[in-house]
């Protein structure tokens, strides 16, 4: 069979709450078969393991090493700040 019936079309349809076209409808009978048809290739797989893969490879990426650093104080921060009002750096409003 190379093509879904109308039946099971609408029922399709009808999961996706759309509304089709006669002629859509045909088209997708056909266009929905071939998906189906791709996803049932997955069945013919040999599989030689009965291991849980989670990632298909054990590259681990890592950008840097996590190490804790001395903080900086309030008052470093503050001298590194273009601008400032009290104890707060002080930035453009978001909403002006």
């Amino acid at each position: 069979m190379n093509r879904l019936s109308k039946e099971e079309v609408l029922h399709v349809a009808n999961l996706a709450r759309l509304e089709l076209t006669e002629e859509e409808i045909d088209t997708y009978a056909i266009k929905l078969k071939e998906i189906l048809d791709e996803v049932d290739k997955i069945k013919d797989i040999e599989v030689l393991s009965d291991e849980v893969m989670i990632s298909p490879n054990d590259n681990i990426c890592v950008l840097s090493d996590d190490k804790e650093k001395e903080m900086l104080t309030k008052e470093e921060i503050l001298k590194n700040a273009p601008k400032k009002y009290a104890d707060y750096i002080e930035v453009r409003g978001v909403f002006e």
